[in-house]
C-alpha cells in the first residue's frame, strides 16, 4: 500500500514535467517585476550597483488544467541603473546597453525558457524553478528556487535572489584591466503573475 501511495505521488509530481509539448490554452504574463545587482571588488571592498529590466512579453502553456511550460522574452534595451542618478545613471546604463555589456543593438532581447517546477519541503520557498536562459544568443540551463502558486489558469511566481555568472554569456568589458574589477556574478530577481485569457481571441476573460 505504501508503496502504491508513492508511486501515485511521484505520477503527480512529474506530471508537469512530462506533459505534452502543445497545449490548448494560452495565458499571458500581466505584471512583472525584474531586479538585477552586478558587483564590483575594489581593494577587497565590494561595492555593487542595482536597477531593473523589462518583460517585453510572457506566457504560461497549459494542456487543459496542467502547466506545460513559459516563455518570456525580455527587453534588455530597457535595462537601467537604478542606485544612482542624473549624469551617472546616464553613463551607467549607457554602459550596460553598450558592446562592454549586453550590446543591445545586436541582442535587444533575452530570452527564458521555463520547462519545469519542482515542489519543494520545509523551505523558505516552495518550488525550484527549472529553464533555458538565452543572453547574447549563449543558451545555458539554471534553476534556482520560488515561491510558485498555480490555481487553474492564474500563475503566480516569486523568485528568489538567484546568480548568473556574466562571463558564461559573453558579458565582459573590451578593456581587461576593467573587467579585472568586476565580480562575475550577477544577481537577478523577478516576481510575474497573470490573467486568464480566452484561447481563441487572446483577450482577457472578464470577470463575472
Amino acid at each position: 500500500m505504501k508503496r502504491l501511495l508513492l508511486f501515485a505521488m511521484m505520477c503527480v509530481s512529474m506530471s508537469f514535467v512530462f506533459a505534452q509539448k502543445k497545449g490548448d490554452k494560452v495565458i499571458k504574463v500581466t505584471s512583472s517585476d525584474i531586479r538585477w545587482w552586478g558587483y564590483k571588488v575594489v581593494k577587497t571592498q565590494a561595492s555593487s550597483h542595482s536597477g531593473t529590466v523589462k518583460l517585453k512579453s510572457g506566457k504560461f502553456n497549459f494542456d487543459k488544467t496542467v502547466l506545460i511550460d513559459g516563455e518570456f522574452i525580455i527587453d534588455m534595451r530597457s535595462i537601467l541603473a537604478g542606485d544612482v542618478s542624473d549624469e551617472d545613471q546616464l553613463k551607467l546604463t549607457d554602459d550596460l546597453k553598450s558592446t562592454n555589456f549586453f550590446e543591445v543593438k545586436k541582442f535587444p532581447t533575452a530570452k527564458f525558457h521555463l520547462t519545469k517546477i519542482i515542489p519543494l519541503a520545509n523551505s523558505e520557498y516552495n518550488s525550484t524553478i527549472y529553464g533555458d536562459i538565452t543572453i547574447k544568443g549563449v543558451r545555458k540551463t539554471i534553476s534556482f528556487p520560488a515561491n510558485a502558486y498555480i490555481t487553474q489558469f492564474t500563475v503566480i511566481i516569486e523568485s528568489a535572489k538567484f546568480s548568473l555568472n556574466r562571463r558564461d554569456f559573453k558579458v565582459f568589458y573590451q578593456s581587461s584591466l576593467k573587467d579585472y574589477f568586476i565580480k562575475n556574478e550577477m544577481d537577478f530577481q523577478f516576481k510575474i503573475s497573470t490573467e486568464k485569457l480566452d484561447n481563441e481571441n487572446r483577450v482577457p476573460v472578464k470577470k463575472k
